[in-house]
């Protein structure tokens, strides 16, 4: 998809502004000689951005505008290195509240509706997101943020709460308490509107029937305002964004070149409007695809597909590449098995050889040893790789308010 005329002059007025102001993106073009973009083939040779950039620039050598034009900071929830530090502008919270109201509204949700805010507070942009564009729609915001699951379900009785937010991580732990507990019929929730994290096809089904709401998979990161950005529909086809804000292009991770739309690639954003920290095709390791066409919904902001993985999740055993979404789709072929599982890959000095356990759970009515059998012939034929299976029952692995963490590599880097 290329850039329109409009976003070409909108990319354009962005680089004339940053090379004006002494700021980290400011100082790259004008080493590089940039001044402007008139064409897409100038555009798809400004350099990329990436998370690496915005930690060099720490705390905050990315802002380009004054001081006195911040008026909020968010921060990553990344647990490595520097964090990354983003500062907004007025118009820029402003902005991401309209983008958030939007995603509302496409996913039918009107001022009528009671929204229960699961997601953090504070530095990361979830919880805050979520409110600013509840009340920007005007419907009634109910800021629980995470944890506390007996308080939870409390309010969400007690305040007839119509749609619920989380990571899909801890709409899977309230679905199962809620079904523990027997309660589904005391609740009032019609809509699940879940980001953060890849989630499984059976994780999916699962948090459908027993909270029985209608799921709708948000997009976004910090970099890029935070979620809100993008949303699926009711055709669940792909998640429709909002191109007068961003530029989406998707690009080959290896070569780095973009690729046609309906290829799989690697997201990269370019925020058009965005004044406090504006960020240039900033690589986000997200997998996906643009799908091609108009949706039947009848929205005519395009679409992106549902986020597969991401291009550093990949871990490698014994020469071969696997990534998380791969070991969702076997466990996704095995009757009984619930959508939770881990990894933990280790190395095994006295043979000079790597080790995966891959730990899953499953239903009482099945035979574990059967089903683990299964699974391992499944990795072999399939990913020419046999692990080590532990089928353990459902419920026994940790869940998490937060995102979960899949793959333990315990390998000396």
């Amino acid at each position: 998809m290329k850039l329109t005329d409009l976003q070409l002059s909108q990319v354009d007025a962005q680089i004339k502004r940053l090379i004006q102001t002494d700021s980290y993106y400011g100082r790259i073009y004008k080493e590089a000689g940039i001044t402007g973009v008139s064409s897409q083939e100038e555009f798809e040779q400004l350099p990329f951005s990436s998370k690496a950039d915005l930690r060099n620039a720490y705390p905050l050598g990315i802002q380009a505008v004054p001081d006195e034009e911040v008026v909020r900071i968010h921060s990553s929830s990344g647990t490595t290195g520097k964090p990354v530090i983003i500062p907004y502008t007025a118009k820029d919270v402003d902005d991401w509240a309209i983008m958030f109201a939007r995603c509302y509204e496409t996913a039918g949700i009107t001022n009528k509706d009671h929204i229960q805010i699961t997601a953090g507070y504070g530095l990361w942009t979830a919880g805050i997101g979520f409110q600013a564009g509840c009340e920007k729609l005007g419907a009634m915001a109910i800021p629980m943020g995470p944890g506390n699951t007996d308080k939870q379900i409390q309010m969400m009785m007690d305040l007839k709460s119509t749609v619920l937010t989380a990571t899909s991580s801890y709409a899977l732990l309230l679905a199962e308490e809620i079904n523990k507990r027997g309660i589904r019929d005391q609740l009032y929730l019609k809509k699940g509107i879940f980001g953060s994290e890849r989630w499984s096809e059976k994780m999916r089904e699962y948090i459908k029937r027993e909270l029985g709401v209608s799921l709708y998979d948000i997009y976004g990161l910090t970099e890029i305002y935070g979620p809100g950005i993008g949303i699926s529909c009711d055709e669940n086809s792909g998640m429709h964004y909002w191109d007068d804000y961003v530029y989406i292009e998707i690009v080959d991770p290896k070569t780095l070149q973009p690729v046609p739309d309906g290829e799989e690639g690697e997201i990269v954003i370019t925020t058009l409007v965005k004044e406090g920290a504006p960020l240039l095709r900033f690589r986000t390791h997200d997998i996906s695809r643009i799908i091609p066409g108009e949706c039947a919904c009848g929205n005519k902001y395009p679409r992106l597909d549902i986020i597969k993985g991401r291009s550093d999740d990949m871990f490698k055993v014994h020469g071969v590449n696997m990534f998380p979404s791969q070991v969702e789709e076997i466990l996704g072929m095995v009757d009984g098995v619930s959508s939770e599982y881990n990894i933990n890959i280790a190395h095994d000095e006295a043979h000079n050889r790597d080790i995966i356990m891959v730990t899953v759970e499953a239903e009482g009515r099945v035979d574990f040893e059967q089903t683990g059998q299964t699974i391992k012939n499944l990795f072999k034929s399939k990913m020419s790789v046999t692990p080590k299976i532990n089928v353990v029952p459902v419920g026994t692995l940790p869940r998490t308010e937060k995102k979960a963490k899949r793959v333990i590599d315990h390998r000396e880097v």
